[in-house]
């Protein structure tokens, strides 16, 4: 492989900088990916200045990545040089557990190897992400983009595409159910449009009324001021489903006094600190809490293909790789509609 490079961080106290480093060559079932965008998640930020404690150094972020085959391995079939290949959070697993034989990889009982900050189970090396040039894949961790689709929208699908389109989906969110997404952000609005794409009666809620125009042009029929209290009540004991994508600090009940007995709320944001809850909140209805990650590779393609025949993408402003820092000052001042996506050609 040519020599990589992108933009890293040596420590969490560091910004993100020009880095040089080098990845192997592809093995018999892998393909190598020349990085054409490359979405920035929160997770990102989190993981760079190490606010999960479980970051891994030096770090190359990314893992919404869209790129073009350039080499395949001797056993690889799904790509040919010169395709468009998109890789997401996972780049690997154990393949023999159950989850993993179900495809369900994202829950390896080994655990799965994250797409950078993590071990390769290959060589044992730092893993990279996609702010660099390429990248190296195996063709299971790999998928196939619809040729309809915008790629620079087509990045955040592999992580706040699938984060939303999988608990929608387990849940079975569709005709005749009552749906809420609370936040209105980068996960936020994917769930809107796959939510209403699935046949659901689809509410917004947010704190701010300002964004009302916004959520209906993406789906919602209604929208909800969660901060409005006689809101709040008109809509008591209501909701089939609620999808929490919040990443900020928030109280867990005003959401939970929404839910119909028995309904659930799944939680797919990652507050820091996490959430508490007054068990009360849960025991008066029978209501649940639950918690959703990305889906596995089956499911992944799956959602590919449905935003293809649909036409979905994500919401994003493309930016130059050298505005990188600047796109993370603005994401914790919610600065964006929707994503921010690197056009990774602007790598010097």
């Amino acid at each position: 492989m040519p020599a990589s490079k992108g933009y890293g961080t040596l420590s969490a106290e560091s910004p993100l900088a020009p880095y040089a480093f080098t990845r192997r060559d592809p093995g018999p079932t892998e393909i190598a990916i020349e990085t054409l965008y490359c979405g920035v998640c929160h997770s990102d930020l989190h993981m760079a200045r190490n606010e999960w404690g479980q970051s891994i150094y030096p770090m190359v972020p990314g893992h919404e990545i869209v790129g073009r085959v350039i080499a395949v391995g001797g056993q690889v079939t799904k790509f040919k040089a010169g395709q468009i290949a998109a890789v997401g959070v996972i780049v690997d697993s154990c393949r023999h557990c159950a989850p993993c034989g179900k495809g369900e990889e994202h829950f390896c009982d080994k655990g799965a190897t994250l797409t950078y900050a993590d071990r390769d189970r290959v060589d044992g090396s730092i893993t990279m992400g996609g702010y660099s040039n390429n990248y190296v894949v195996d063709e299971r961790f790999a998928h196939t983009v619809p040729e309809n689709l915008d790629l620079a929208g087509v990045a955040p699908l592999l992580c706040a595409g699938i984060t939303t389109y999988s608990p929608l989906r387990h849940w079975k969110v569709g005709p005749g159910k009552k749906v809420g997404i609370i936040g209105l952000g980068g996960l936020g609005h994917m769930a809107l449009k796959f939510a209403h794409s699935f046949g659901a009666h689809t509410v917004q809620l947010t704190t701010s009324i300002k964004k009302k125009e916004d959520a209906i042009r993406l789906g919602a029929d209604e929208v909800i001021v969660s901060t409005d209290p006689e809101a709040m009540k008109a809509h008591a004991a209501s909701f089939d489903f609620l999808l929490n994508a919040v990443s900020a600090p928030h109280a867990l009940e005003p959401y939970l006094a929404l839910l119909k007995q028995d309904a659930t709320m799944t939680l797919v944001g990652l507050p820091v600190p996490p959430p508490s809850v007054n068990i009360f909140s849960l025991i008066s209805k029978r209501v649940s809490i639950a918690g959703s990650m990305i889906g596995g590779m089956i499911e992944t393609q799956e959602m590919l293909d449905y935003c293809g025949k649909h036409n979905i993408t994500s919401d994003v402003e493309v930016i130059s790789i050298d505005k990188v820092n600047e796109s993370f000052e603005r994401m914790l001042k919610q600065d964006v509609k929707y994503r921010f996506v690197i056009d990774m050609s602007t790598l010097k």
